[in-house]
């Protein structure tokens, strides 16, 4: 079976702490809301200490059309995956020796926070040296569940080729979508949230010729997508003249609580498993409320969100890429021969994504 070879992450590079965007979100919303010290308290009670953005504080300070928005993403977006598979196929963490881009058959190119035909990939294929007949699987719209559904479809295809080698590259620059004059909570919230990064993930066919440092490494058993219907409205984007706005809704923690325990269960069950099974939680934090709706309806307790929780205090909320650096965590530990791993991300649709993996 398919198995994950290598990950690397990308922090871009202006690093604002949570104080320095709360004044920002004070200054911004003030004559808005007049409850606004009450709102601020989602950031200062977020669990987040620090966030990377792809432009410097000053940026937010100006009014920006779509199109120079969407430049900048594409520029940034080409930059910062070639930077990030560069890591992945070369990390001495996880790799024994570098893998050449040519050994590569597929990328997976995985955004929702700006758009671009040539897909971003191709762009990358420019500055590295991959075969000109890799296969190109760009995917957009997925937000936040966009790094496990990555990972699945990579895994997909690596069933139906043993031999390749194929990577997973998600990069959002949520910063570059954000609308000053976008009054609402849900503006305000994302606000408090969101994050720029990219990360990279090597999967590889059970033919595939790798050496990795890793014994025992993890292998995908399996995955699951579950879609709940009419749920447009949960999260996602509305797109305007201006660029896009941030959909919200303050019931996602509740929703999390009463859907993704069945979901959860119906998956496990497949495999003859139960929660209690799970050695690692590889969960999204897409933030402190959706981490302790997680711990609560899966009876979970915070030991098994403790790398969860590390990225998004050093990290936040970046979409896509996020549940790659909590991979990225759990594989960076020991691990035992047997250990069984759930890879878990809730994204628009509302959707969620699964992945079983298993140390052997």
């Amino acid at each position: 079976m398919p198995s994950i070879l290598s990950v690397s992450t990308f922090n871009p590079p202006h690093t604002l702490k949570q104080d320095m965007t709360t004044e920002f979100a004070k200054e911004l919303f003030t004559k808005d809301f007049q409850d606004i010290e009450r709102l601020l308290k989602a950031f200062q009670n977020g669990q987040i200490e620090q966030r990377n953005f792809a432009v410097p504080m000053s940026w937010f300070e100006a009014d920006h059309s779509l199109g120079e928005r969407n430049d900048l993403y594409i520029k940034l977006a080409t930059e910062y995956g070639v930077e990030v598979i560069r890591s992945c196929l070369s990390n001495p963490e996880f790799l024994k020796k570098t893998i050449n881009c040519s050994e590569i058959e597929a990328i997976f190119f995985v955004s929702s926070s700006g758009l671009s035909t040539p897909s971003i990939e191709a762009r990358i294929m420019n500055h590295l040296p991959f075969s000109r007949h890799t296969k190109r699987v760009p995917i957009w719209g997925l937000g936040c569940a966009g790094g496990a559904a990555g990972i699945s479809r990579a895994y997909e295809y690596c069933l139906a080729f043993p031999q390749a080698k194929v990577l997973v590259l998600c990069v959002e620059l949520c910063s570059l979508t954000f609308q000053r004059n976008d009054r609402t909570k849900s503006n305000l919230i994302g606000t408090s949230l969101f994050a720029d990064g990219a990360a990279c993930v090597l999967i590889g066919g059970d033919q595939s010729d790798y050496s990795v440092t890793q014994d025992p490494k993890p292998y995908v058993l399996g995955t699951h997508s579950c879609l709940m219907p009419y749920s447009e409205e949960v999260m996602g984007w509305d797109i305007k003249d201006n660029g896009l706005f941030v959909v919200f809704s303050r019931d996602i923690p509740t929703i999390i609580e009463k859907w993704l325990k069945p979901v959860i269960d119906e998956f496990l069950t497949q495999y003859g498993l139960h929660l209690k099974d799970v050695t690692h939680f590889i969960g999204h934090p897409g933030g402190k409320k959706v981490l302790d709706a997680y711990e609560k309806t899966l009876d979970i307790d915070q030991e098994m969100t403790r790398h969860s929780r590390k990225v998004l205090r050093e990290n936040g909320n970046m979409s896509s890429p996020t549940v790659l650096y909590v991979l990225k965590e759990v594989m960076g530990i020991e691990t035992e021969l047997g250990d069984i791993g759930l890879l878990g991300a809730l994204g628009p649709g509302f959707c969620s994504e699964l992945v079983l993996v298993e140390w052997r």
